[in-house]
């Protein structure tokens, strides 16, 4: 693995035997990236002895042509179309890590497949024994490539139109306790919340069908509950009826029996597969569903700096899988997240266009081709007390879940979600009036919670609740200040 950078002892491409990766031509400093081309960031940390512009090499060539050896039938083939090139390795200052910048041509890659073009980047490469560790940070999906793929059933504007709804964040909540509830008790939970002023609620990740409740009697149960409070408010209201299961074709009946119950929308998991992914993206258009994804377990892979695969790159693979919804971080709950690279994820789902901002961590320019855009949900230990911060960072479209800030409210789910939906209209009307929300949204919330006795309890009870730890995972770049 280690580099032989002396010309004198460069043996032949084709002579047998083992030739570094740079010399087989997966490195190429001159190379210029074609405007079809699929572009990866890796961050990678080579392990001792291990050169990284070889390293580096050896990632392109594992994740495209390359073998441990020389092998024959490359002459087979118009093998230097096919090899991957890294045509940039930048040091992280400060760190054992670097980023290499590496190229794929277009061809490498089956159209409209996540499961292909995932198996491509990082189905093998991760595993390998000379690097210590590797992580992609972001890719550049070229719009040539992009039309191949259908993209999200529906997107923003469509879904703001289905629901009637414009001008501020959704506004949802989880289910709690989201395990061990009767289908009935469910279905007043969702009853209460969708009553006192949320637009929706949730089903959790790990709600399916289990003993203690199958998934049609809360299907039933449920739409009952968003019909009354359709009823009683005169708003459209929806609730995510989690489809997620063992097979496909169970998959396809649920979602089959939420669109005869008439639910706007359903849920999925990160978990059921790529594949499984864009299979229920074309039944969602098809069936006029907006489908809200969960990003199940994706803090495995996700959250360390140094290895796996940043969030922003899963945003990129599920716009173009096709979802409506992805859960995408708060950056002030619960869960990780720095506000800069939230910022980044938000971005990378909803904009049309991109450039390279490395103080969010997008490491490319991204040209979308007008894909519809994905809506963000942010969740995670988020409250009232949070909403000037909420809308001044993640902006209006975006599904804001409270679902422990709903359901804890000590006067009673109505109660909480009226909380919630005072404090999301003062501070849009104040927003729109051209006040400082974030400096002045205390004393926004402060006022209203004059006249809204639910809102007050809610202050009272969360204000001193915050989530302050430091984040695992931060963009290299920072802000500075010039002179």
């Amino acid at each position: 693995m280690s580099s032989n950078n002396n010309p004198a002892k460069t043996k032949s491409r084709w002579a047998a035997g083992i030739t570094p990766y740079a010399e087989m031509g997966y490195y190429d400093a001159d190379y210029e990236p074609k405007a079809t081309d699929i572009l990866c960031a890796f961050r990678l940390v080579p392990q001792p002895g291990v050169e990284p512009i070889e390293a580096s090499a050896a990632v392109a060539g594992e994740s495209s042509t390359a073998t441990w050896t020389v092998v024959w039938t490359d002459r087979l083939t118009p093998y230097e179309h096919y090899q991957a090139k890294c045509y940039r390795v930048d040091p992280v200052p400060g760190t054992d890590q670097y980023i290499a910048y590496i190229a794929y041509d277009i061809d490498l890659f089956e159209e409209g497949s996540i499961a292909n073009l995932t198996s491509s980047i990082i189905g093998n490469v991760f595993g390998f024994k000379a690097l210590k560790s590797l992580r992609l940070e972001d890719m550049r999906i070229p719009p040539h490539y992009v039309k191949t793929f259908q993209g999200p059933p529906h997107g923003i504007v469509m879904e703001r139109e289905y629901l009637n709804k414009f001008g501020r964040p959704l506004l949802g909540a989880t289910v709690k306790p989201k395990l061990g509830l009767s289908a009935r008790n469910y279905g007043r939970v969702v009853y209460e919340a969708l009553r006192g002023g949320l637009d929706f609620t949730k089903d959790d990740e790990n709600i399916n069908s289990q003993p203690f409740m199958r998934w049609r009697d809360r299907y039933l149960f449920c739409m009952e509950a968003v019909n009354r409070a359709v009823a009683a408010t005169g708003e459209i209201k929806g609730h995510y009826l989690n489809v997620t299961a063992g097979t496909m074709e169970e998959m396809y009946e649920r979602a089959d029996f939420a669109k005869e119950l008439g639910s706007v929308i359903v849920m999925i998991d990160l978990t059921i597969g790529y594949t499984a992914i864009q299979s229920m993206s074309k039944w969602a258009r098809r069936n006029g569903v907006i489908l809200h994804l969960h990003r199940a377990g994706h803090g495995t892979y996700t959250r360390q700096k140094t290895h796996g695969v940043n969030f922003r790159v899963i945003s990129k693979w599920m716009r173009l899988a096709g979802v409506d919804h992805i859960h995408a971080g708060t950056a002030v709950g619960k869960l990780e997240g720095d506000p800069n690279a939230i910022r980044g994820y938000y971005n990378t789902l909803r904009a049309n266009t991109l450039l390279a901002d490395p103080s969010q961590g997008l490491y490319f320019d991204q040209d979308w081709a007008s894909m519809p855009a994905v809506m963000p949900v942010a969740s995670g230990g988020i409250h009232a007390g949070q909403m000037h911060q909420l809308l001044h960072l993640l902006g209006e479209d975006v599904v804001l879940q409270f679902g422990g800030g709903t359901i804890g409210h000590p006067d009673g789910i109505a109660q909480g979600a009226t909380a919630n939906r005072v404090a999301t209209e003062v501070m849009i009307q104040a927003r729109n009036e051209g006040r400082d929300i974030l400096n002045e949204g205390p004393e926004i919330l402060a006022k209203a919670a004059r006249w809204s006795p639910e809102l007050r309890k809610a202050l009272e009870i969360w204000k001193d609740v915050s989530f302050n730890y430091e984040s695992t995972d931060v963009p290299d770049a920072v802000a500075t200040v010039t002179v």
